[in-house]
């Protein structure tokens, strides 16, 4: 491609909404523009490298089985209804509707398309295994779209989809696909780490999450130095650290009781009051859970809560009211807790609410004598079997100013649950080995998950066996974010002049750029750029008419993987140079396209290697 025929708007100025690199330098290298907050569209440098990585992701489902499909963006709402999702999915889904009053959603994940289109198809185990996937468009109306591809409104994923007869086959599946993601996302020149994360609205039981480590990243990664334990905080577990009273300050009794805390809320006034540490606080939170599926037959509190159901007939609450026991220095982690009550999301209750359940204002919540709602005891107070790991313990009295000392879980009060719900942080040891952690940023560009029946029962999707029984496939989910991979292709590779394109996604594989376009060099320039094109290089030739230092910094700035440089006082050879070096080599004019294609050569492999 000519420069000349080429559409390349680059800017030499920072975009003052671009905060990040990727979103910078994609901005000022004429590859992406905004339409509208959260809307961008690919221009024709970004579209090449976009395609690029579509191009791997295609080659490594094909080559476990993955069969291409393309169903609409637009889907009708009453899928959603049967899988149950239409009410819990949240703000997020666009719900349009057609001239005639039928109920659509633009798609912002495609579980439901998928199991409504295959189980219409498939009416025998002879058909499964089956794995198939889409590289398409979704829309997730977020409210705070930032960080340019990283989270637009609109975007691209790959999303694939296995049902199998069992969990055997399920599980082979899963671990082909890891290894794939492996390979994708090395063949895009990342560095990605593998970890355990929560299946959130998707549901299901296993899943891993494929991150890379970011400055901005929405995710805190938990990592193990010494086994290699690499998990999501939202998912994250750790080894239990039990607390004794010998630890504390504050004598044993038999019976707790009351005291006094005149204007002592927090657990650090308290710690000053009673000259004891955080360990030795029961914080009890109240929350609010929406869209909750728990059952909640016989709870504390809750006989006359609202309950609904989905058009599936699974039973949910709207709105439910949970109190949360943890060790006072720890964190209720909310992902775990909505997980535990399979709720759509959890949020603190208000001042209002606290007041109404506890009788107390906010800050002298405890689970002693209450009832208003169900008790959820972390597992840093009471372990999943049984332990107490806290003795001794204070609590708020559900009374102003007041406080309980001497606290002994299991005896002055029995949790409803006990889960685990608290976030692990770095210096909590690893529940493999020991070891202390240490945590990273990351933000997510695959996620793989062991569904399970979650859409295949609810959504009715049957198949005969070999005895000639009606049995529900298991299923499979396995999403990448094409855009977001892309921009941190380019936060990971780029220096202080611009983007350093991997060779595997790069727009162009080797940029030809004559000092002047004319005489010699433009002879040589054509010569040069005609013997990579028939050799199949992907080649960009800047014939504009423009000072040698614009051409370099532009060069620089779009990040072609090499560059030959024609100039007067070099020919009858060119000067080659990686964008990755500061070193150039002298080619004859005629050699250049079979040096060239070498050097490229070698690079491509160099994605290809084992890791």
């Amino acid at each position: 491609m000519k420069m000349s025929e080429f559409f390349m708007p680059t800017l030499r100025e920072v975009p003052a909404e671009a905060v990040i690199a990727s979103h910078r330098l994609m901005l000022r290298a004429g590859m992406i523009r905004k339409l509208s907050n959260g809307l961008f569209a690919y221009l024709p440098m970004g579209l090449r490298a976009f395609r690029k990585v579509e191009k791997i992701i295609r080659e490594e489902m094909e080559a476990i089985g993955v069969i291409e499909f393309k169903p609409p963006v637009v889907q009708p709402g009453e899928i959603w209804r049967e899988s149950g999702r239409w009410e819990t999915m949240g703000d997020s889904m666009l719900k349009p509707k057609s001239r005639t009053g039928t109920e659509l959603v633009v798609s912002p994940t495609a579980e439901e398309a998928f199991t409504a289109l295959l189980r219409d198809e498939i009416t025998s185990y002879k058909q499964l295994p089956v794995s198939v996937y889409q590289i398409n468009t979704k829309f997730r109306d977020e409210i705070r779209p930032r960080y340019g591809l990283m989270r637009a409104r609109e975007f691209t994923m790959k999303d694939a989809y296995s049902f199998h007869t069992n969990d055997e086959s399920l599980d082979e599946t899963y671990r082909r696909f890891g290894q794939a993601y492996r390979k994708i996302f090395r063949r895009c020149g990342l560095s990605v780490i593998p970890v355990k994360a929560d299946s959130g609205a998707m549901g299901g039981s296993g899943s891993e999450e494929f991150m890379v480590e970011s400055m901005i990243g929405d995710n805190n990664l938990v990592l193990c130095p010494k086994c290699g334990y690499a998990a999501n905080d939202e998912k994250a577990q750790c080894a239990p650290d039990a607390l004794t009273e010998k630890d504390g300050n504050i004598p044993a009794k038999e019976m707790y009781e009351p005291i006094d805390t005149p204007d002592v809320k927090t657990i650090d006034d308290l710690c000053g009051f009673l000259k004891t540490r955080p360990g030795f606080f029961i914080k009890t939170l109240i929350y609010r859970a929406v869209n909750c599926e728990t059952d909640l037959s016989g709870a504390p509190g809750c006989s006359n809560l609202e309950k609904t159901k989905t058009e599936n007939g699974q039973d949910y609450y709207p709105e439910a009211f949970f109190a949360v026991c943890i060790r006072g220095d720890l964190d209720v982690n909310e992902v775990k807790l909505a997980a535990v009550l399979k709720a759509s999301e959890v949020q603190l209750a208000s001042e209002y609410d606290v007041e109404r359940l506890t009788g107390a204002p906010v800050g002298f919540a405890g689970p002693v004598g209450f009832t208003s709602a169900p008790v959820i005891a972390d597992e840093s107070v009471i372990s999943a079997g049984g332990e107490v790991l806290i003795h001794n313990a204070v609590t708020g009295a559900l009374k102003a100013d007041t406080h309980f000392i001497h606290v002994e879980p299991g005896r002055d009060f029995s949790p409803w649950m006990t889960a685990d719900v608290r976030t692990v942080k770095a210096g909590d040891k690893c529940p493999v080995c020991g070891a202390e952690f240490y945590t990273k940023k990351g933000n997510e560009l695959g996620h793989i998950f062991k569904l399970g029946y979650k859409y295949t029962k609810t959504m009715n999707m049957t198949y005969l066996d070999e005895n000639g029984s009606r049995q529900t496939p298991t299923m499979g989910c396995y999403g990448i974010g094409v855009d977001r991979t892309l921009a941190s292709i380019v936060e990971e590779h780029n220096d202080e002049d611009g983007i350093i394109w991997p060779v595997t996604v790069a727009p162009y594989h080797v940029a030809v750029v004559p000092i002047k376009y004319e005489g010699r060099m433009k002879e040589a320039a054509d010569t040069v750029y005609k013997q990579l094109s028939e050799a199949g290089i992907e080649t960009l030739l800047d014939d504009r008419e423009e000072r040698p230092g614009v051409k370099f910094k532009d060069m620089d700035l779009i990040g072609i993987p090499l560059r030959i440089v024609v100039g007067e006082k070099n020919l009858p050879s060119v000067e080659l140079k990686a964008r990755d070096s500061k070193n150039t080599e002298l080619i004859p004019v005629e050699e250049a396209a079979s040096y060239t294609a070498g050097m490229l050569k070698k690079m491509t492999e160099a994605f290809a290697t084992e890791g």
